[in-house]
């Protein structure tokens, strides 16, 4: 008798606490669902593995890439900058750090040397001072600047400008590793030169 009325007690519960017992119910099955959930997440975010970054500065574009997919990694091109000094696809930055503890198939950003010269427009540089136009195209990452002087009253205005001997018009692409020349007033000298006067009042006229 003792043991039927213990076999009961479950039942006896449900009826007497349905509420009560629904909520328990709900219970273990939320936390059997964030379980699940949490083990599904590990497995899809590989926890616990990761990828050390090579370090592929100076590399060829294609030597890197093949450097990353060796280590379990994908290469993909950012930006690029023009630079005299190193091959064109050289990389020069790369985004994570070496030696930087990655999850694998994590791509890695390169920044590479271009294989040509960035463009650049120029703009109005005639009727300012050789200083402001300096700037301006040096602003424009243009280095090879030179000034020539020409017959002018305006000193150190900007009288025009070239580019490998054609006349420098505003507008006009150029690669940042032109060569411009500056055409600069000389501006008039200050020295006036000095004019004989002669007297003639002791020169004889005939009559």
């Amino acid at each position: 008798m003792e043991q039927k009325k213990s076999t009961n007690q479950p039942m006896n519960f449900v009826k007497r606490h349905p509420i009560l017992f629904n909520l328990l119910l709900i219970m273990l099955v939320g936390f059997g669902v964030v379980w699940m959930a949490l083990i599904g997440l590990d497995i899809w975010t590989e926890h616990g593995k990761f990828e050390i970054v090579p370090d592929i500065k100076g590399m060829t574009y294609d030597q890197a890439a093949t450097a990353l997919e060796a280590a379990g990694l994908k290469a993909e091109l950012s930006d690029s900058m023009y630079e005299a000094t190193k091959l064109p696809g050289t990389v020069l930055e790369q985004s994570p750090r070496a030696n930087t503890k990655v999850k694998p198939n994590r791509t890695v950003y390169l920044t590479t040397t271009a294989f040509s010269p960035k463009m650049v427009i120029v703009p109005a540089l005639t009727d300012m001072s050789v200083r402001t136009a300096k700037s301006a195209l040096e602003g424009l990452g243009i280095k090879k600047i030179t000034v020539t002087y020409v017959p002018s009253e305006f000193k150190d205005l900007v009288m025009g400008a070239r580019s490998d001997g054609k006349p420098l018009e505003p507008g006009t692409r150029i690669p940042i590793t032109s060569k411009v020349t500056l055409e600069v007033g000389e501006g008039i000298s200050s020295d006036i030169d000095s004019l004989d006067v002669y007297d003639d009042s002791e020169y004889s006229y005939p009559e």
